[in-house]
């Protein structure tokens, strides 16, 4: 079940209006998930949205301190944040699989859930 969506107002309206119309789904997904707790810190908020470390470097770069609220935003900083966060969106992360879907090797000559014989009973 999905969230009922908020209509976005201020900075991160105006923002969404200069965008084209394929990418505006995609910002309100971004604007939904950071406005989903207005009074939360951004430093926390980005930290779910930006993988790594690129909501702090993200922060940085627009000079904002980590427990700066969403509504300190401008419309150029609503950019800026939705630029990285689709530059980032399709990044692999740490934890991903590199190949195979994630499922174990059994290319080693056991069979899975197989167990090699004990050495030590022979």
């Amino acid at each position: 079940m999905s969230r009922p969506h908020r209509p976005l107002d201020g900075a991160a309206a105006t923002a969404r209006a200069t965008l084209p119309e394929p990418e505006a789904a995609a910002f309100d997904r971004l604007a939904s998930a950071v406005l989903a707790l207005p009074g939360a810190a951004l430093g926390g908020t980005l930290r779910a949205q930006l993988p790594g470390t690129a909501g702090i470097r993200w922060l940085r770069q627009e000079g904002l301190p980590p427990t700066a609220r969403v509504s300190a935003l401008t419309v150029d900083q609503w950019l800026s944040l939705y630029r990285c966060w689709c530059s980032t969106r399709h990044a692999p992360t740490a934890g991903a699989p590199a190949r195979g879907g994630g499922r174990p090797n059994t290319a080693h000559g056991h069979a899975p859930g197989a167990m090699a014989v004990p050495r030590w009973g022979q």
